[in-house]
């Protein structure tokens, strides 16, 4: 975690288990298809997985995720690109997407 968090790790290739509805796993497994540093809506994760009308039920998905940082939940923005709630707290949420951002900009 702490290379996640110093910019030297930006994808967890360890095993995990997700348990959860379908629903809930397949919005998990699309999360870690997110890349490092970029954002998608709601709605567009909802699209991608062939729910057009569930963005709600994709940012309840979201909360329930009990890997935050691994399945990277604080990639998913509101459409109108604000970033929304966060199970940890808006201002990490707000402080993990920088982290990435700033990350990216200087190329580490």
């Amino acid at each position: 975690m702490l290379d996640y968090l110093n910019g030297k790790l930006t994808i967890f290739s360890i095993p995990i288990l997700l348990a959860g509805t379908n629903f809930q796993i397949t919005v998990w497994e699309r999360l870690t298809q997110i890349p490092y540093g970029e954002k998608l809506s709601y709605s567009a994760l909802a699209r991608s997985i062939g729910h057009r009308d569930a963005a709600r039920a994709v940012g309840l998905a979201n909360g329930r995720n009990k890997l935050p940082i691994i399945v990277p939940c604080h990639r998913v923005i509101c459409s109108d690109g604000k970033n929304g709630g966060y199970s940890a707290g808006a201002e990490i949420k707000d402080h993990l997407i920088k982290l990435e951002n700033r990350k990216l900009k200087l190329g580490i």
